[in-house]
């Protein structure tokens, strides 16, 4: 360990980071009245108890009013967050975790209807893409405000005892002050290079004034902006050895491309099923001919990658940001030499995209990420050992599974197919989406170390769980199309479920309608479209693929924006019925009463998950609680004591799809907050 690149100490002016992991800033958006409060402190806290050399808190703190956060950032505009700051620096500083915080004003990429209800402002009246508020343009009284508003709240986080700040600027105020295609503004702050830099060293030299020569400062920016007539990797080189050159800063954060659009977000920061690591050597080629300091970040989700981008000199300090989301351990188990019980980052995304849904960031299959006053990341074991039985192998059985192993009970998992997986097995079918079946993956591994028995094949019948002799039955069987609809003709279509499995081909003329709005059908429409099918997705809802959230939808549109694929929303499917060698799809609306109809040859439907609980239902009248959740309980992290039979002799409860139709992330919940007490 002694020799592993990312184990060894890096020296920044008067601070030495101890390795050579970092989580880069992102907002998790945990705050509470704007302020980093205990679970904001335990989140951080939590990743630097298991070794991070470096936690960026915050993605895109606010430094003024009138960048009021979209999605739950920190205001370090207010004097009270010195205290909550310095709560956080001190807890993560015990464990030898340095800390810093990204400010910045975020411009146009806000909306004037948050917060205060004032206006946006940027270097120019054009409009965001992603935000959709035109901003009013900076005026001289603006700026000088601005300059001491950043001031300001860099010299709150020096008294709040922070290492360091970073400054934002990549599709934010500062690089909208730098690009051609956001700053029409006329001399002395707009025109050539030295102009539209002339804000940002301003800044830096308001700050420096503050928090005096030795406080950490850097910069994360955007080295060329991959946009005709915007900032080109001839650009962002000039600034980097600008920055340098300035000796107001200590160190670059490098990124690529822009931010403005959901398409150019997902570039940035890639999601499942796109390159790994794609901006790594670019961020390496300016450490090389700056000769500065350098971080980087983006898609960087394993281990492997990360001691490669160090080893070979191409930066000074890695991001492993979702990484850490998906496993806080990672330092802690590269040192104790257990690399293979990382739990892997597999891409989903569900964490960013909550976040700019405006919810706060979840791991799609580590449901203690973002809970960590209420969930526990390490499983503590239990007083007495039990017996477990749980039916079905998908993600939230392994995840029953593995907590009540991890708690030291005696596990044995009935499975009906010849492989473990469900819906998440389904859903990797997709090559793109082929990274989730790392949420299975992981927990196979885990169950086989804890010991935990599988029985594949096996159809689980009440009888043969009640041979068991269980102290709990976990009843975790999923779910199955519902199939009984269109109410006229529902035996003449396919389900999703068909198409992806490959059971049934794509035709060659289809009508996929889509009442779920999630990842089935636009997986289904992948596989339809690429045959070069005419085919048609509709929706009765105003937008398609409601439940795909922003960032997750752009590799599918990239599928799917093709010659042969239209989109119609606010249209509902009525019926189907035979028209001589192929269907008749009558359509209607919830809107107005139509009739409008489609001739076609196969109709695909995707109308979601009804339980698969029958099972459940028959052990009942054999359950000491019946089957009931007490789910006050539940939420305060109390074992459940509900007895409503006194003649049965164990607990039953059911998970996930088994319950409800809903997702990976909810079925992993409920398995870990249910077992973790059981």
């Amino acid at each position: 360990m002694a020799t592993d690149p990312l184990l060894q100490p890096f020296h920044l002016k008067n601070l030495t980071l101890k390795n050579r992991l970092m989580m880069t800033a992102h907002e998790p958006a945990y705050p509470e009245d704007g302020m980093p409060k205990e679970l904001y402190r335990a989140y951080h806290v939590e990743r630097a108890k298991a070794g991070i050399g470096l936690t960026m808190t915050a993605g895109s703190a606010a430094v003024a009013k009138d960048s009021p956060p979209v999605f739950n950032n920190i205001l370090a505009y207010k004097d009270e967050v010195v205290p909550w700051m310095r709560e956080l620096s001190d807890a993560c500083h015990e464990h030898g975790t340095a800390v810093m915080i990204q400010l910045t004003h975020l411009g146009r990429r806000t909306r004037w209807d948050k917060g205060d209800w004032l206006p946006t402002v940027s270097a120019s009246h054009h409009r965001e893409a992603s935000h959709r508020a035109y901003p009013k343009q900076v005026e001289d009284w603006d700026i000088e405000r601005l300059i001491r508003d950043y001031a300001d709240a860099a010299e709150r986080m020096h008294a709040a005892g922070l290492d360091g700040i970073e400054l934002q600027a990549y599709g934010h105020l500062m690089d909208q002050f730098w690009s051609p295609l956001t700053n029409t503004l006329d001399a002395p702050y707009g025109g050539d290079l030295d102009n539209r830099l002339r804000f940002t060293f301003e800044v830096l030299e308001a700050i420096r004034r503050r928090v005096g020569p030795n406080f950490i400062v850097g910069v994360r920016y955007t080295g060329d902006e991959m946009l005709p007539g915007g900032l080109t990797a001839e650009d962002g080189m000039n600034i980097s050895q600008r920055l340098k050159n300035s000796g107001l800063i200590d160190f670059l954060n490098v990124v690529r491309g822009h931010i403005d659009t959901d398409p150019g977000l997902t570039d940035v920061i890639p999601v499942q099923g796109m390159r790994s690591a794609p901006h790594l050597d670019f961020a390496g080629e300016i450490r090389r001919q700056i000769d500065f300091p350098t971080f980087h970040g983006a898609k960087i989700q394993d281990v492997a990658t990360a001691r490669h981008a160090i080893a070979s000199g191409l930066v000074d300090m890695i991001g492993m940001t979702r990484a850490h989301m998906a496993e806080p351990h990672i330092v802690k188990k590269i040192e104790e030499g257990r690399e293979e019980e990382i739990r892997p980052c597999v891409g989903a995304n569900y964490c960013l995209d909550r976040i700019y849904q405006g919810g706060a960031a979840y791991c799609i299959h580590n449901a203690a990420t973002g809970r960590e006053t209420t969930m526990p990341h390490t499983i503590p074991p239990a007083d007495q050992r039990r017996r477990v039985v749980i039916i079905g192998a998908g993600p939230a059985g392994l995840e029953a599974a593995r907590v009540a192993a991890e708690r030291g009970h005696d596990v044995l998992v009935l499975e009906a197919a010849n492989e473990a997986g469900g819906q998440v097995r389904l859903t990797a079918q997709s090559k793109r989406r082929r990274d989730m079946m790392g949420i299975i993956d992981w927990r196979l591994s885990r169950c086989e170390a804890l010991g935990v028995e599988i029985r594949y094949n096996v159809f689980a019948e009440a009888d043969e769980v009640l041979a068991e002799n269980p102290d709990a039955v976990i009843v975790a069987t999923g779910g199955y199309p519902i199939e009984d609809l269109p109410e006229q003709g529902s035996q003449l279509v396919v389900n999703t479920w068909d198409i992806l499995s490959g059971h049934v081909s794509p035709g060659n003329k289809v009508l996929l309608f889509d009442d779920a709005g999630d990842h089935a059908a636009m997986q289904a429409a992948e596989i339809i479209a690429a045959t070069g099918a005419e085919l048609e997705i509709m929706t009765p809802d105003r937008t398609f693929s409601a439940e795909i959230m922003a960032m997750n939808l752009v590799p599918y549109m990239r599928e799917l924006q093709r010659p042969n694929v239209t989109f119609t929303p606010t249209y509902r499917l009525k019926s189907v019925e035979r028209d001589n060698n192929g269907l008749l799809a009558r359509i209607t609306s919830d809107y107005m009463d139509l009739d409008h109809e489609r001739r076609i040859d196969q109709v695909v439907v995707n109308y979601g998950i009804t339980p698969m609980a029958d099972v459940y239902f028959e052990l009942k009248a054999n359950a000491s609680n019946g089957g009931e959740v007490d789910y006050d309980d539940l939420i305060a992290g109390n074992p459940q004591s509900i007895v409503r039979h006194a003649g049965g002799n164990f607990q039953l409860f059911r998970l996930g799809d088994a319950v409800e139709s809903r997702n990976t992330h909810a079925a992993i919940y409920d398995a870990l907050r249910l077992i973790k007490d059981l």
